[in-house]
């Protein structure tokens, strides 16, 4: 039996276990989707029971007879979903006991409500039909007869039987029926007009038949037609959920059974599956070690373990042995090829070792019968000989790189892979190092470039630097003697500060002294003339010290930077100048005004203390005067101090600088000579772009 029909025969047996199981699935589906109807057709039953009730609840309160039209139309409803049920059920094969019961039920609840509806329509729907019509009229009657006698006691008791019969179909009370028959007996009892008495009757009549029909109906709905319609209708809700829990659990017992059923099938068939698989398998397996055994020892012939070959068992009748007489055919041929191809592989062998060892000339020369290495021998050749040439020309641009030579390429054409990298990369070399030799010599002629313009400004400023320094020692020597001078000139205006207090005290004793108001004015005049002397001296120090200081400033201004300290203090200085020499002036002018008073002394006597005490005042107001120019004295001074202490570091800070500018003029020189040299080395080389290289503008 060959493996195909095996195989075949394995399929059909999985194919029958499928369709077992797809029948039983099928099969359990339908009873599934039958008890579902079941439980549904069971809710339909529960919905149309609840349209019933409804039905009869809204005929009770409404007494309309719409309402039996659709509790009809749902019994209707109700009757065909129980033949239904009845059915599937039977179909089921399900014990039909409830539903049954409910049927019997279902028409016993309809039998009370139809009752219900005869009585109801007997008594009447409405007061225009039924007993109630007839009650209607007889009362109507007997209140015309009262109406008609005119007797209002009468009266009274009718309305009082009136109310005893609304009370009733209100409350549904029996004990206004008593009190109804007491009240109508009597006044029948005492009623002496026949035609009166009749109309009592009748209406006491009407009225106990309507009483009688509503009793049997049910007055609430614990007695009657209505106790009986209730307690029928809930015994349907009892009988209901036994059917619907009997549904249920049929439902889960037969999902359980054929469940249970489904997985033996499943477990029959794997088993069968199984068996039939193992015994096919087995045959194969004995087939497949059978011609594994003849495939390693050809195998084993071709790794070169054995010499002879083994052929393969080609005696049975299935697929196997087919392919073993194939396979014994080509082994014959394999050997004879394989013998052919030995000699080739090991000329290649020799070829190949001496391309490892560096001598690409040789080729292969042995001539074969196989296309592959045929092919092969004319591809190891090919390869030989371009190999050996794109060598020999990579090694030609090498050559000329090591000389210094970045101007030719190697040709990239019809070049693959590695060699493509090679050629690539040796290339890009080149490239690189070209870029790298324009960007030397472009840094070179930039570097020489600045490095000149380095020198000059170098220069320029070592020459600043030491006229900076040179200046700045005469700016010294001169604020040294504007310090001097006004260092005298504050001992002067203390000097002037200590007469004025003598002045002062004069002016006081001359007040005193009215008799020798002469020779005091002598002695002002004296004092006077001393004190113009010392303004004038004060005046011209004041411009002396105006003239250092815009010479200061020229300095300052000269230094640049370093200088505005400088500067500032300078200006300030100038200001304290002015100041002084505005103070010597209005001192001036004061003291020609007590000049002038003095004189006026001499001739007016009389006023002579008048005078000195206005002298007084002056007096005191040059003091004052003084006051500040000895304050703004001792100012200057203090500024003129701390100028030299800036002109000082100033100078200190110019030598230094001196020093660095020609520390920085050598650096330039050598920055000069490299550049020259960077140059001259990038220009002793062959690259391309070299001639058309400039120095670069912006870095």
């Amino acid at each position: 039996m060959t493996i195909k029909n095996k195989l075949i025969f394995l399929t059909m047996s999985v194919l029958a276990g499928f369709i077992t199981l797809v029948l039983t699935e099928t099969y359990k589906e339908s009873k599934i989707n039958t008890l579902n109807k079941a439980f549904l057709s069971i809710e339909e039953i529960k919905i149309s029971e609840l349209e019933l009730r409804k039905s009869e609840k809204d005929f009770l309160q409404r007494n309309e007879l719409k309402y039996v039209e659709r509790f009809n139309k749902s019994y209707k409803e109700l009757t065909q979903q129980n033949k239904e049920i009845l059915v599937t059920l039977n179909d089921l094969g399900m014990e039909t006991k409830n539903i049954l019961s409910f049927i019997e039920i279902s028409k016993k609840y309809n039998e009370i409500f139809q009752e219900i509806v005869k009585i109801d329509l007997v008594i009447g729907l409405d007061e225009n039909s039924g007993l109630r019509k007839e009650l209607r009229a007889s009362v109507h009657k007997v209140q015309e007869d009262v109406k008609s006698s005119n007797d209002y006691i009468m009266l009274t008791s009718i309305l009082e039987l009136r109310k005893d019969e609304k009370d009733f179909f209100l409350r549904k009370d029996l004990k206004y029926v008593k009190n109804f028959e007491k009240n109508i007996n009597k006044l029948i009892s005492n009623s002496s007009n026949e035609e009166y008495k009749k109309n009592l009757l009748n209406y006491k009549n009407s009225f106990l038949k309507v009483v009688n029909f509503e009793e049997q109906k049910g007055l609430t709905v614990h007695d009657g037609l209505l106790e009986n319609l209730r307690k029928t209708i809930h015994s349907t809700e009892t009988v209901l959920e036994t059917l619907h829990d009997t549904i249920v659990a049929e439902t889960e017992e037969k999902s359980s059974f054929f469940n249970t059923l489904t997985i033996i099938i499943i477990l029959l068939n794997i088993l069968v599956i199984i068996s039939i698989s193992y015994f096919i398998s087995k045959d194969i397996i004995k087939s497949l070690k059978t011609f594994q055994e003849g495939l390693l020892s050809f195998f084993a012939y071709l790794n070169r373990e054995n010499d002879e070959i083994i052929h393969l068992n080609d005696t049975k009748n299935d697929e196997f042995s087919q392919m073993a007489k194939v396979v014994n055919k080509n082994i014959e041929k394999a050997k004879h090829n394989i013998e052919e191809d030995k000699k080739l592989i090991e000329e290649t062998i020799l070829v190949l070792s001496e391309f490892e060892n560096g001598d690409l000339s040789q080729r292969l020369k042995t001539t074969v019968s196989n296309p592959a290495l045929l092919e092969l021998k004319e591809v190891l050749n090919k390869m030989a000989e371009k190999l050996e040439l794109n060598i020999a020309n990579i090694l030609k641009v090498l050559d000329h790189y090591s000389n210094y030579n970045y101007l030719s390429k190697i040709d990239e054409n019809s070049l693959k892979e590695h060699l493509l990298k090679l050629a690539t990369g040796v290339n890009n070399l080149g490239d690189s190092i070209t870029s790298m030799l324009i960007e030397n010599k472009a840094n070179g002629l930039t570097l020489e470039k600045s490095s000149n313009i380095l020198l000059r400004n170098v220069d320029k400023l070592n020459r600043s630097s030491t006229d900076a320094a040179s200046s700045l020692e005469e700016t010294a020597a001169a604020l040294e003697e504007i310090t001097s001078t006004i260092r005298n000139n504050s001992e002067s205006i203390s000097k002037m500060s200590s007469l004025s207090t003598d002045v002062k005290a004069s002016a006081s004793q001359g007040i005193n002294l009215a008799n020798k108001t002469a020779q005091s004015m002598e002695e002002i005049n004296e004092q006077v003339t001393l004190i113009t002397e010392a303004i004038s001296i004060i005046d011209q120090i004041a411009f002396q010290t105006n003239i250092l200081s815009l010479n200061a400033a020229v300095e300052a201004a000269t230094a640049g930077e370093a200088g505005k300290g400088f500067a500032v203090v300078a200006a300030e200085v100038r200001n304290l100048a002015n100041r002084s020499a505005e103070a010597a002036n209005e001192i001036k002018t004061l003291v020609e005004t007590a000049t002038s008073k003095a004189n006026e002394g001499k001739n007016v006597s009389s006023l002579m203390i008048e005078g000195y005490s206005h002298l007084n005042e002056n007096i005191n107001q040059t003091t004052n005067l003084i006051s500040n120019v000895e304050t703004a004295s001792r100012e200057q001074l203090q500024g003129i101090e701390q100028i030299n202490i800036a002109i000082n570091q100033l100078d200190k800070q110019t030598q230094e600088n001196a020093m660095i500018a020609a520390q920085t003029n050598d650096v330039a020189i050598t920055t000069d000579k490299i550049s020259k040299l960077i140059v001259t080395n990038a220009n002793d080389k062959e690259f391309k772009g070299k001639e058309e290289v400039k120095a670069k503008e912006d870095i």
